[in-house]
């Protein structure tokens, strides 16, 4: 490999070339899901909420349950929730 600068030229080309090809593919699943998500909106769903769902699915239960937790208190706190007996 010729260097330049102590850099190896093939390595860093092959490199950048492996960033560009996943950007390119990461690109095409993006416009994948934004198509999903137009569909799913042409069939009657709420896409911001199927967007909070697809998040919350990422989450382990404990996380949920905890978040779920903090948000009822902040609501319960603004008085827009009831509290529970």
């Amino acid at each position: 490999m010729a260097e330049t600068g102590g850099i190896a030229q093939e390595q860093l080309r092959q490199i950048i070339a492996r960033i560009e090809r996943l950007e390119e593919e990461k690109a095409a699943l993006a416009a994948d899901i934004k198509e999903v998500y137009a569909e799913a909106k042409g069939n009657g769903f709420d896409v911001k909420i199927l967007r909070k769902v697809v998040r919350l699915r990422k989450q382990d239960r404990a996380e949920r349950l905890e978040e779920q937790e903090i948000t009822d208190l902040y609501l319960h706190a603004l008085g827009m929730l009831e509290p529970q007996e």
